[in-house]
């Protein structure tokens, strides 16, 4: 039940922009996890207001931390500088709808396997919050009925499904599907390894936790010929 003071259409002035979105969201039954994509339920204007939503809030939580962001020159606009931070760039792939991606037909009805990486991966970990840096290799047994994509791309849908809070298992589900349903291949294939700054920054410290993950959907999945070529040209492509 919504607040009997909050307006219908949900646009009051008073109302924080956060609140107007996040009402939005659930009249339309959409989660906003923190690997979701909300873009759709941003009006135009929006973001420069949850730009300065965000930043109020964090000099809120810099106060609370006890950081004189008054007198201190090196902290005066880092309330700014993590807005910006966070809604432009780090987690731009919750707020900005899908990058467009020009297809073009399999004229030579290509069939045989390519492979795209490695793609620099820059995330975060949507426990701490804390840097996800790796790289990401793709395979792609494409169909012949079916269109293809350009080399940047595929950078570019693995950036903007990159640029949010999440967990790396639950990422490269999400490029995986989001690649699937694009490209309607035969056959999908997607590595990532990447370090975890949760591990280097805080808790255990450990210089070297680097963490693989795999999917392999269609004929990487039933084909063992198949999947083991793609995960050698990988490696040798990283030498």
């Amino acid at each position: 039940m919504l607040n009997t003071m909050f307006p219908p259409d949900h646009t009051c002035d008073s109302v924080p922009v956060s609140a107007r979105i996040r009402a939005r969201l659930r009249d339309a039954g959409h989660t906003f996890r923190a690997n979701d994509n909300i873009a759709a339920f941003i009006e135009d204007g929006e973001l420069e207001d949850l730009c300065l939503e965000v930043e109020n809030r964090m000099n809120a939580v810099l106060d609370a931390l006890v950081i004189d962001t008054e007198n201190d020159h090196n902290t005066v606009g880092t309330a700014r500088r993590v807005a910006r931070m966070f809604v432009d760039e780090v987690f731009a792939g919750r707020y900005r709808p899908a990058p467009p991606v020009t297809s073009f037909p399999n004229v030579s009805q290509l069939n045989e396997l390519m492979i795209v990486g490695p793609l620099t991966v820059r995330s975060a970990c949507s426990h701490h919050l804390c840097p996800i840096m790796g790289k990401m290799w793709i395979g792609v047994l494409p169909s012949r009925e079916a269109e293809l994509i350009g080399l940047s791309k595929f950078a570019r849908v693995c950036d903007w499904i990159m640029s949010r809070p999440q967990i790396q298992e639950e990422a490269v589900i999400m490029l995986a599907d989001e690649l699937e349903s694009r490209l309607q291949p035969e056959g999908l294939a997607v590595v990532m390894e990447a370090d975890h700054f949760c591990m280097h920054w805080r808790g255990v410290k450990d210089e070297q936790p680097v963490m693989t993950t795999s999917i392999m959907r269609g004929a990487f999945l039933q084909n063992e010929a198949l999947r083991r070529e793609f995960l050698d040209l990988r490696k040798g492509g990283d030498k």
